[in-house]
């Protein structure tokens, strides 16, 4: 016998698990099922057999900003495997040895980020004074005038800005990339002035960068698990889902799964990704409005080229490089720690929006950071490679240009039983671990609101 409070939840990334324990902890009785054999789904890690390092499928970095992500691992017990660097501090080069600081300052916020900028030497002074005035007046601009933010790319908005060639090649166009994940000339202008209100505008302690102590699967994924279960619920791995069956008031009744047994309940929550999402509904349902759009959303990939050296290159945890196709470094050997070892010569590379790389060989991308390391840091080119691997997600994320943007469906669909959740869905946000968790929160309380369960204090 079904009972209201059974929930089945496809997909079991940050969405899906977030979902999960906020219904468990209210008293709902879910079923997760999980098609890959770990949890995880675009957020995950693996141990390397060689060197044992645990190993990101691309490099997520966590910001104070983060509440809810922060809050949902404290629920599952885990958010004492987070590293807090309080001071944003990000080494930024350019070829030829020229080098520049944004470091923030020990005031409240916002003006610990002016101070930053006053301080970044890869500008002149006039043109840091130029990137204050423009930041003070995109948040201007989300107040008063957010369509004209909804309608303008990254690039539009640095016309209107009156940003030159250097603060775009300098500041606006890294940021932009690393946390829109795309080209600044198609990527909306409104996610960035999201971003950098909840970032950079608001407590100091928001901007702060948060590193994992562990993998990142191992941070959350078996400790969501766990409370699921703990609480009369199943984590299901192995487990596809075919197709939705319907009944006759075109209500959700059970999920047919591939191995032909069925999951029945009263709600359903699809935390997949889109693609994933238009293989598994019913034909009749394909042709609604609603989901008939998802097929518009696009995407964008993340290069990840993980390399291992034979010595420390750089004592800097986080550098940006500028004018090359490796945009990110992350010094791994100084910012992820396994048991309290220091992992000296690895090193993460990140090329984000990476549509023009993404189809090359491992080995042309391989050679590709290697160069562009050398060029930025002389000193990198006496290092032996001990081991490489490149990781490629052609799907990263939902791309952030202005189409895809506009069509983001919300959590609730036409089927009264049937809520969706992902980074992907309209959360105001980017299709980041932040918006993901955020979804899974909408849908649980979307759930919780239908059957009239309050919200957990």
């Amino acid at each position: 016998m079904v009972d209201k409070r059974d929930v089945a939840i496809v997909g079991g990334g940050f969405a899906g698990l977030s979902a999960g324990v906020a219904l468990a902890e209210r008293g709902f009785r879910v079923a997760l099922v999980e098609r890959k054999p770990a949890l995880g789904g675009r957020a995950y890690s693996f141990q390397d057999p060689d060197s044992g390092d645990f190993i990101d499928n691309g490099q997520h970095v966590l910001m104070g900003c983060y509440r809810e992500t922060l809050d949902f691992l404290g629920r599952i017990g885990t958010r004492g495997g987070l590293f807090f660097h309080r001071n944003l501090e990000i080494e930024m080069l350019e070829r030829g040895g020229r080098c520049g600081w944004l470091r923030t300052a020990a005031m409240p916020g916002p003006f610990h980020m002016s101070a930053a900028l006053l301080r970044y030497r890869l500008l002149t002074a006039r043109e840091r004074w130029r990137v204050m005035a423009a930041s003070a007046q995109m948040m201007r601009m989300r107040r008063r005038d957010p369509a004209a933010l909804e309608r303008s790319t990254v690039a539009d908005l640095m016309d209107l800005l009156g940003q030159g060639a250097r603060e775009r090649e300098c500041f606006w166009y890294p940021l932009a990339t690393a946390t829109l994940n795309d080209d600044p000339e198609v990527s909306s202008a409104a996610l960035l002035a999201e971003v950098l209100k909840r970032a950079f505008f608001g407590r100091r302690s928001d901007s702060a960068f948060v590193y994992s102590r562990v993998g990142l699967s191992d941070l959350y994924c078996g400790a969501a698990a766990d409370f699921i279960q703990k609480r009369g619920g199943v984590v299901a791995r192995h487990s596809a889902v075919e197709t939705l069956e319907l009944d006759a008031d075109n209500c959700v009744t059970r999920l047919r799964l591939r191995d032909g047994s069925a999951l029945e309940a009263a709600n359903f929550i699809l935390a997949v990704g889109a693609p994933q999402l238009t293989r598994i509904i019913p034909a009749p349902l394909a042709a609604d409005p609603y989901f008939a759009r998802l097929s518009g959303l696009g995407v964008s990939p993340i290069v990840c080229v993980h390399v291992w050296l034979d010595r420390v290159v750089t004592d800097a945890a986080f550098i940006g490089f500028i004018g090359t196709a490796t945009q990110w470094l992350f010094n791994k050997g100084k910012i992820f720690t396994q048991h309290g070892a220091r992992h000296g010569g690895y090193l993460s590379f990140v090329i984000s929006g990476a549509r023009k790389l993404v189809d090359r060989t491992n080995d042309e991308l391989l050679d590709l950071v290697m160069n562009d390391l050398r060029a930025m840091i002389p000193t990198a080119s006496a290092a032996r490679i001990v081991k490489a691997l490149v990781i490629k997600e052609k799907q990263a994320t939902m791309a952030p240009d202005l189409a895809s943007h506009r069509i983001r469906p919300r959590t609730a669909t036409p089927v009264k039983n049937l809520f969706v959740a992902g980074d992907w869905i309209q959360t105001g946000l980017p299709a980041t671990i932040e918006s993901a968790v955020i979804s899974g929160r909408m849908a649980a309380s979307a759930v919780a609101a239908r059957v009239d369960i309050p919200e957990a204090a």
